[in-house]
């Protein structure tokens, strides 16, 4: 790989297609942080092999992706297929994948001999006994799940929803709706005649305590909270 450029390539229809890249627009291109290609693209050729100069024939671009415009297929490319990252950028979306697998275990599972969530750093703590290399472009929770399986023999998982009661004061009520949606989803909701909002809302069970903080520092305390099930 050049400092000046990478690759990204693609199969389809049984070719190979690649383009050559600036690495760090083609970073920010292809994680949605810019939608321009001006400053991404080395050149606007599309190569069967890159590295031997091997240009693709328009009868297998058309086949492939039914258009000629090269703007197009390098954007199909760069969202779809895969980008060759410097060691720097793969080190960096590494860390941000597992700190986002790290932090869906905390919210999902719970400890089944306390029911309470384990702290993030003693889950990053087991995960580092166990041997799984994570996709820095992977979905965060199918990793997460199989992480999970992983994470079983030494430290103890249980993936559970639970359902809360919740009853807010009419001062609170339309303040905290939106928040209490962002923890779980709403089951039944009523208004009161008083103003207040009574409902009850599932969530996985490792949200229950962060969900009760969030609330109570919300309505500095007057609410009402069960935990049903």
């Amino acid at each position: 790989m050049s400092q000046n450029y990478t690759i990204a390539r693609i199969t389809r229809e049984g070719e190979h297609f690649e383009i050559l890249v600036q690495p760090e627009p083609a970073f920010s291109y292809r994680t949605g942080k810019t939608d321009s290609l001006a400053k991404v693209l080395v050149s606007d050729t599309i190569f069967t092999d890159a590295n031997k100069g091997i240009r693709a024939s328009e009868d297998q671009l058309q086949g492939a992706f039914g258009t000629l415009d090269s703007l197009k297929i390098a954007s199909a490319i760069l969202k779809k297929g895969t980008l060759q990252l410097t060691t720097d950028q793969r080190r960096k979306l590494t860390e941000t994948k597992r700190k986002q697998i790290i932090s869906f275990i905390t919210r999902q599972c719970i400890d089944p001999k306390t029911n309470l969530p384990h702290p993030p750093m003693r889950i990053e703590q087991a995960l580092g006994q166990v041997h799984y290399s994570i996709d820095p472009f992977g979905d965060v929770e199918e990793q997460a799940k199989e992480v999970i399986k992983l994470l079983r023999p030494i430290l103890p998982l249980k993936m559970e929803n639970v359902s809360v009661t919740v009853r807010i004061p009419p001062e609170y009520a339309a303040k905290v709706y939106g928040t209490v949606k962002g923890y779980g989803t709403i089951r039944k909701e009523e208004w009161r005649s008083d103003g207040s909002w009574f409902s009850t809302v599932e969530m996985p069970a490792g949200l229950y305590g962060p969900f009760l903080e969030k609330l109570g520092e919300m309505t500095k305390g007057n609410l009402e909270a069960k935990l049903i099930k």
